[in-house]
């Protein structure tokens, strides 16, 4: 009976032992959880079917337990029955004392165990070990750091340096924890950004933003922008002057503020929220102003808030108004009458709150006054040439009108990396020629550019070569030449800013260009170009060669240019040959003659030697045209080969009021010998040659009296002698008699032909 109870006791001993073993590895796997919980190791699902294993696990082995019991008590239950007070008492001090000395030194040594183990390892993996349960590896970091960012709780606030120390750990630049680290950051540099524009550093604020991914982060940016103009509307035009700044560069991001604006106005005016209305509605206004949106939303805002009069709408249609009216006077003059006399039939009826009577009466006055308070664009805040906006049309009504929100939050992207090189490639285009121009003479700058250019040549040392097809650099030089030549006061200071840019070897030729591009463009000639060039050409004489070479080339293809043009190139010239700036030898290329020359060579030839004579003097002139060394370059503009080439020049200058510069292409023609004419011809034919060279006589004679008659107007030694006049005169009286004759004799054909026909 003893040795029955006694096994029973082992076993007993045996289970509960097991069980314990088994509750310890609970608590170390628990643990070992409960760490991983914290650092997010296992998603949910994981942990749970983990647990649910190890209940079934308990489970069986508590059936398996009882099942053992039951088949030893079954055997033994009369002895138990009478000795179960004293097994109580024998149970109670064996699980007292016996067992609890057992379980300690078990513990004793799995400690000691762990201990040893503990030891072997390197601090780093004890702590990871401690908190994480696994050694704390770069790929552990890199997964902790992408559970904690990909998390349900991802939008949550990360302090900087963790994030900071977040982003180091991850290597992975194309993965959605990195692009969500990017996005964040990219969401608080644009929100800080915003929040400190004002009139004095937008031109700052703008180049940062620009730097800045605005294309992925467009959503970010309107919301930004929407939300600080309403929280202080008093600088509600520093931020319109912002959008259209950035609308001039990405017209869809402008587009997408004025959207939102307006379904922020709709749901104002449906819940009848007067702040929020006016908030947009002062925006839009703006915006308008700026020329980001047409004036036919203001007038759809207008005729909305007028149509059915109430104390709100009106009082927010009369803020509205205060904003846009000068604008709205200046483009739509009808459009501003229309809502006026609406404001007038309302006044009259009187039906609404004192208040508002007295509100829409000082709003007449303020239109009186011309809006002389509300100024529709302050200067310092226009910003944006007139070429360079981009005006968007939406309309009040339109149903295809999206707020498109979901640009708010943060989506994964496949192409990341990619899109992130093109817009940093873009930003550099975009900010390349502002900074020229807004930092030209900024000393740092220039050490910066040095710097990278250095960088950059050293680099393409190393690496091949790349050849830009698509003229990007050229694109980028000339606009900053461009703009450096409009921001100029004055040819002195353009000079200096010019210089300063340090072109590369061969863009000269395009600064030229350049030159030539702004001054025929002008509505008229600005003698601020001709001195630039002339400048240019006095600093350094690289410059010469290139002007001379335009030259050519613009009176080869004159004739591709329109009048106002024509005129405006052909005095740039003048003013460069009047100063020495290029040669004359230039004009070898002109060959003045009825078959080289066409209507655009003539008028450019004709402006030309004006400007010339107005600068020199026609005495000057013509002793520079008759300079010995330049003979060879005036061949061609004064011919002396053919006399019909010689009578057509001579003919052109005196046509224009210069025939004093053709003096000796006179003596030239007279000295020259006519061609004889040969005697031996029949007596018939006479008659017919006599009548022949009478006409060319007569033609000839008459368009050396023209010449004559007009030289003598420039000239008093053009004079012809009495004796060629009297001749002349007959031969006229006698070809007119001819005419007359054969005038009659026609008319009496006439009526002899009538008359036989009456009979």
């Amino acid at each position: 009976m003893k040795r029955s109870r006694k096994d029973d006791e082992e076993n007993e001993e045996r289970h509960r032992k097991r069980r314990d073993r088994k509750r310890d590895d609970d608590l170390r796997e628990s643990r070992h959880n409960g760490d991983d919980h914290k650092s997010s190791r296992y998603s949910d699902d994981h942990r749970s079917s983990r647990r649910d294993e190890h209940r079934s696990s308990r489970r069986d082995e508590d059936h398996r337990s009882s099942r053992r019991d039951e088949d030893h008590r079954s055997s033994k239950r009369n002895d138990e029955h009478q000795g179960s007070r004293r097994d109580g008492e024998y149970r109670s001090s064996r699980h007292n004392g016996t067992r609890k000395h057992r379980d300690d030194d078990y513990r004793e040594s799995r400690d000691s165990e762990d201990e040893k183990h503990e030891a072997r390892k390197s601090p780093e993996e004890q702590i990871g070990t401690r908190y994480y349960g696994e050694p704390d590896t770069p790929q552990v970091k890199q997964k902790r750091a992408v559970d904690l960012l990909t998390s349900r709780t991802g939008g949550a606030y990360i302090p900087p340096a963790k994030l900071r120390m977040l982003q180091a750990e991850i290597t992975d630049k194309s993965g959605a924890a990195y692009q969500r680290i990017a996005w964040e950051a990219l969401k608080k540099s644009i929100h800080g950004y915003i929040n400190k524009v004002n009139t004095s550093n937008i031109g700052i604020i703008t180049r940062e933003l620009l730097r800045e991914n605005i294309v992925r982060g467009r959503g970010l940016l309107a919301r930004s922008i929407i939300q600080a103009q309403a929280a202080s509307p008093t600088f509600t035009p520093v931020y319109a002057a912002l959008t259209a700044i950035i609308n001039s560069k990405f017209p869809h991001i402008g587009e997408l503020v004025l959207k939102r604006l307006i379904l922020l106005f709709k749901r104002g005016f449906k819940r009848n929220d007067k702040p929020l209305c006016i908030s947009a509605g002062t925006f839009i206004a703006h915006l308008v102003n700026q020329r980001v949106a047409y004036e036919i939303i203001t007038l759809e805002i207008l005729t909305l808030l007028l149509e059915t009069p109430t104390d709100d709408s009106v009082e927010v249609a009369i803020a509205f108004l205060k904003e846009c009216g000068m604008k709205l006077t200046e483009v739509s003059r009808k459009g501003i009458e229309a809502i006026f006399e609406m404001l007038r039939n309302i006044l009259h009826e009187g039906q609404l709150d004192k208040r508002v009577q007295y509100m829409i009466e000082v709003m007449f006055q303020i239109r009186k006054d011309g809006f002389k308070d509300h100024e529709a664009v302050p200067e310092e805040l226009d910003l944006v040439e007139e070429e360079n906006q981009f005006t968007h049309m939406i309309r009040l009504d339109e149903e295809k009108l999206e707020a498109e929100d979901i640009l708010n939050v943060f989506k994964f992207e496949a192409d990341y990396l990619a899109n992130e090189e093109k817009y940093k490639e873009l930003s550099k285009e975009i900010l390349g020629s502002d900074d020229s121009d807004s930092e030209g003479d900024d000393e740092d700058g220039e050490e910066e550019s040095s710097e990278e250019d250095s960088g950059m040549e050293q680099a393409e040392g190393k690496e091949a070569v790349i050849t830009d097809n698509t003229e990007t650099n050229l694109t980028a030089l000339r606009r900053t030449i461009y703009l450096t030549i409009h921001s100029s006061l004055d040819f002195e200071e353009c000079a200096h800013k010019l210089m300063k840019m340090q072109l590369k070897p061969g863009q000269e030729i395009e600064l030229c260009h350049m030159f030539l591009d702004c001054c025929a463009e002008m509505r008229t000639y600005e003698k601020f170009f001709g001195l630039l060039a002339g400048r240019f050409c006095a600093i350094n004489k690289i410059y010469v060669t290139p002007f001379e070479q335009i030259f050519k080339d613009s009176y080869h293809t004159i004739h591709r240019l329109d009048t106002n043009k024509l005129r405006n190139v052909s005095k740039f010239f003048a003013h460069l040959l009047f100063t020495d700036s290029i040669s004359w030898n230039v004009l070898s290329c002109i060959k003045l003659n009825e078959e080289d020359t066409t209507s655009s060579n003539r008028i450019f030839i004709k402006i030309l030697f004006q400007e010339l004579s107005e600068y020199m003097g026609l005495a000057k002139l013509n002793e520079r045209l008759k300079d010995v060394t330049l003979q060879e370059a005036f061949e061609g503009l004064f011919p002396r080969d053919d006399p019909k080439n010689t009578r057509f020049a001579i003919n052109f200058f005196t046509s224009i009021g210069l025939g004093g510069l053709t003096d000796d292409l006179r003596e030239h023609l007279k000295s020259h010998p006519k061609p004889t004419i040969v005697p031996a011809l029949s007596n018939s034919k006479e008659d017919e040659l006599s009548s022949s060279d009478e006409s060319v006589s007569s033609s000839s004679s008459s368009s050396s009296s023209t010449t004559e008659s007009s030289s003598s107007s420039s000239s008093s030694e053009d004079e012809v002698p009495t004796k060629k006049k009297s001749k002349q005169k007959e031969k006229r009286s006698k070809l007119k008699k001819k005419e007359e004759k054969h005038k009659k004799t026609q008319k009496k054909r006439k009526r002899s032909k009538t008359a036989k026909k009456g009979k």
